[in-house]
């Protein structure tokens, strides 16, 4: 259970992408915890300076400032890695609408650098953010791997190209990928700032802050809200895979399903408020519902996730409250 006993040799070299952001810096913590070297690459347009600082005095841990869309970046990043984990991206569905060819850029050719990069200098294993977002508009739940809809949104589409382009590198190349299909990851770090930040740190920051949050639509979509913890175990079990696993995508989740209004409501009574929510209009591109079938990923990838909603939201609303 967990991943508290997950081994790599003792020499592993980890790169972790995005690891000034939410879920990278998350992992880099796991992975340094566990007495692993860990090198961080992050541009800092979208992760953060403070998660960097953290680890920082840590002699295992490096900082790169580079950007993915550059491939002499990928392949200096790269050099003398075990395992890539891949998390640089840009998020938020509503963004990709309004920038379509600056997610083809970072999320489609970033990644294909990466794979690339890893492909030249011999990395083990290459494991990748996917989102549930490539599912689209197939109305069946839960959402089963090989049954995807059309795609709602650039965002959606640049997952979707990540995991053709997993796929091809583990055909035609032999780079073990895992693509890991994230649904709604929530907990301790993630930004809840600005236009695109995710539901359950705004909503805690605005209700501490004696804000009235805006839930777009009626509050009556669903999401297989996930916690961090999960999302790590998945993670370091994916760079434990046998390689009749690789070339393929794996939901990450819970396997639960929360609507947003009871969410809210939930909320409120942790933290103690009595706030009416604003309701707004729906989101372009948004799923209406979302929740997971894992057993693909316990099957394959020995993934058994310990943190459902209630104890996640738990120890985010505690971290927030210390933190905020």
């Amino acid at each position: 259970m967990g991943y508290s006993d997950i081994e790599f040799e003792k020499d592993a070299v980890f790169l972790v992408t995005g690891g000034a952001g939410f879920i990278g810096s998350n992992l880099c913590e796991a992975l340094l915890k566990k007495g692993y070297k860990v090198r961080c690459l992050d541009d800092l347009s979208n992760g953060k300076q403070e998660n960097v600082d953290l680890f920082l005095d840590d002699p295992g841990y490096t900082f790169i400032r580079g950007d993915i869309r550059d491939l002499n970046t990928c392949m200096k990043a790269c050099e003398g890695v075990t395992y890539v984990m891949h998390e640089a991206a840009w998020g938020s569905v509503p963004r990709s609408i309004e920038m379509p060819l600056f997610y083809e850029e970072n999320n489609i050719r970033g990644t294909l650098n990466m794979m690339e990069a890893a492909r030249q200098q011999g990395v083990k294993k290459f494991v990748y953010a996917s989102s549930s977002s490539v599912y689209g508009d197939h109305p069946v739940l839960p959402k089963k791997e090989g049954q995807e809809g059309n795609l709602l949104s650039p965002y959606a589409l640049t997952k979707r190209a990540d995991e053709e382009y997993g796929k091809l590198y583990f055909k035609l190349y032999g780079l073990e990928t895992y693509g890991l299909r994230y649904f709604n990851v929530f907990g301790r770090r993630q930004d809840p700032e600005g236009a695109y930040a995710a539901v359950i740190p705004k909503f805690i920051k605005q209700l501490l802050d004696n804000e009235r949050p805006t839930i777009n639509g009626d509050g009556k979509q669903s999401r297989d809200f996930t916690y961090i913890e999960n999302v790590i175990e998945a993670n370091l079990k994916a760079c434990k895979a046998g390689r009749d696993a690789a070339g393929e995508a794996y939901n990450v989740a819970y396997g639960g399903r929360e609507y947003l209004i009871d969410m809210y409501h939930l909320l409120c009574e942790a933290l103690g408020k009595d706030t009416e929510p604003v309701f707004g209009p729906e989101r372009a591109g948004d799923i209406r519902h979302s929740n997971a079938d894992i057993s693909k990923a316990k099957e394959k990838l020995g993934y058994s996730p310990e943190y459902d909603f209630e104890r996640g939201i738990k120890e985010a609303i505690e971290w927030y409250r210390e933190n905020l």
